[in-house]
């Protein structure tokens, strides 16, 4: 098993009263990092996951009563993709506020009812981890990072789910073709807001297609046939089941920048690539720039929910399409970046931005330079 920084995070918390939730995309190995840090427990942990339909059915609006006799004498109990659960946040906060002794743990790829649930029921109660499909970092600390630095065009192609990092590309586009069928069906389609499968297809393909582009609606509708808030609401859906992230815009008030724009990107360049059946190398391809912007992106996503950097996040751009490409309001400063894959030449950031921003850091983020950007500390 390759470890896992947010293995250490969790492990600060056990035993302290909170239930440990760890939430995020399917497949990206949740299940396997709460059984490892249970099994470490040395106590007989009790599994209860929302795949299974008898489970589902034994625990939907479950009495304390009942629930008491379920768990028994077990200290350590698993609640596996608990947004499947009817009532789950009820579920769970019998046990938090009943159980004390019970060391909880919950995981969910989907946000859609678990983060509503939860956050009303487990108030005060729950310390939440989000993980994602492996980084950069973690794969350097697994085999090295001259290893890991070699792999970084396979890497912007096949992404790094754990099932598909230590694959050949055969084999890899096989796992991940089945993977984003798996993303855009598995949970989406058991709700009752999405109507049209064939529509979700065809919103996910025009996405996938304008990575590193501002996204409006209007015309996503206009190319796939579709109403725009349909297109919206779809997109929040796609969003809160971890397929997919937006990042607004930059505004202050300065009379120039854009106000309501917004760009979306995909927690992982594998499942696009799958999404538009293109894993055609590099040198071959005309949307590396969009690839390099997606890569560094969930790259720095990863590393600051693994370290705990707080801070909020945006692109830049004016009406007469100045731009940057990523910036980060961190305690009142502003950090600007340009992703370019191959420049070496000094990134030109907009005067405007300069001026209305003045103690602004800006740094160019190339295929030489991107190691401090997604979080790797390398010791001489």
């Amino acid at each position: 098993m390759i470890p896992r920084i947010q293995a250490q995070n969790i492990r600060q918390w056990l035993g302290k009263g909170k239930a440990i939730i760890v939430i995020g995309p399917r497949q990206v190995g949740k299940t396997t990092l709460v059984r490892q840090i249970s099994q470490n427990l040395d106590k007989n942990a009790l599994w209860l996951t929302g795949d299974d339909p008898e489970t589902r059915s034994l625990l939907d609006n479950i009495s304390l009563a009942r629930l008491q006799n379920l768990l028994g004498q077990h200290k350590v109990v698993v609640v596996d993709e608990a947004q499947r659960f009817t009532n789950a946040g009820l579920m769970l906060k019998l046990i938090t506020d009943h159980l004390p002794t019970v060391q909880l743990f919950v995981t969910g790829s989907s946000s859609l009812d678990l983060a509503a649930q939860t956050k009303e029921s487990l108030t005060g109660r729950k310390i939440e981890f989000h993980l994602y499909p492996l980084s950069f970092v973690e794969m350097c600390d697994h085999h090295g990072y001259l290893t890991e630095r070699s792999l970084l065009e396979h890497r912007m192609l096949y992404g790094y789910y754990p099932e598909v990092v230590q694959q050949s590309p055969l084999q890899a586009q096989k796992i991940l073709n089945d993977l984003s069928d798996g993303l855009m069906y598995k949970d989406l389609l058991t709700l009752d807001q999405i109507k049209k499968p064939s529509l979700l297809v065809k919103l996910l393909q025009a996405l996938a297609l304008q990575v590193g582009n501002e996204v409006r609606y209007l015309e996503v509708a206009q190319t796939i046939g579709a109403d725009p808030l349909t297109v919206e609401r779809y997109t929040d859906l796609l969003e809160q089941s971890f397929v997919l992230f937006r990042l607004p815009s930059l505004s202050r008030n300065a009379r120039n920048e854009i106000k309501k724009g917004r760009k979306i990107y995909f927690y992982d360049n594998g499942i696009r690539n799958a999404i538009l059946k293109n894993f055609s190398p590099l040198h071959l391809r005309n949307d590396t720039g969009a690839l390099w912007e997606n890569f560094l992106l969930a790259e720095r996503m990863k590393r600051n929910a693994y370290s705990d950097y707080f801070s909020n996040a945006y692109f830049w751009r004016t009406t007469s399409q100045q731009e940057i490409d990523y910036v980060e309001d961190t305690n009142g400063r502003l950090h600007a970046f340009e992703f370019k894959w191959q420049s070496k030449k000094p990134a030109r950031f907009p005067v405007a931005f300069l001026e209305n921003y003045p103690g602004s850091t800006c740094t160019l983020v190339n295929n030489e330079n991107f190691d401090e950007f997604v979080g790797l500390k390398i010791t001489p």
